[in-house]
């Protein structure tokens, strides 16, 4: 018996491996956010509404 192989296949589960690395990569390039003060952000956000009524 002769041996067969599935070129096409084989290409796809390469380009399939190879986004996965991408994918992973990409998402490690992205800084981990550390030190976040809640009540800070808090107090932005309650503030915003308030500014815009105003100008309004």
């Amino acid at each position: 018996m002769s041996v067969t192989r599935l070129k096409r296949k084989h290409r796809k589960n390469i380009a399939r491996a190879n986004n996965k690395q991408r994918v992973i990569k990409q998402l490690l390039l992205t800084p981990v956010l550390k030190n976040v003060d809640i009540e800070e952000l808090k107090s932005r956000f309650a503030n915003k509404p308030a500014q815009t009524e105003a100008a309004a």
